[in-house]
């Protein structure tokens, strides 16, 4: 039991210097700034509380596509950063997921003032 226990409290120790890498890195907190606009701007607008919690879950999913893409890019500069076509594609991938999720989010916050 005392193993468990202290597996779950390094585990949470693992994931907040996750957090703190990740509030270091420049595209994060853009994306973070990006989030603090769109909900202020999303407070004045008469949504739906089931719209507000769609918004938030996509502005999540483009969070976790970050995070996924800064630990790629920390992975493949960690085996080297001499020019390589496979270290290309693996960071334009995780680049191209974030890509898709940033879509996403424009979308579903758009698309209730086109309707």
């Amino acid at each position: 039991m005392k193993q468990k226990i202290i597996a779950i409290i390094n585990a949470f120790i693992y994931s907040m210097s996750g957090m703190r890498y990740l509030l270091r890195e420049r595209t994060f907190l853009q994306e973070l700034i990006l989030g603090c606009a769109i909900f202020a701007i999303e407070f004045f607008r008469s949504s739906t509380p089931a719209l507000r919690a769609y918004l938030f879950s996509a502005y999540v999913i483009v969070l976790l596509a970050e995070a996924l893409n800064t630990a790629v890019e920390a992975t493949v500069n960690r085996i080297g950063f001499e020019k390589h076509e496979f270290s290309k594609q693996a960071k334009d991938i995780g680049s191209a997921a974030v890509f898709i999720a940033l879509i996403h989010l424009g979308i579903v916050w758009l698309l209730p003032w086109l309707i």
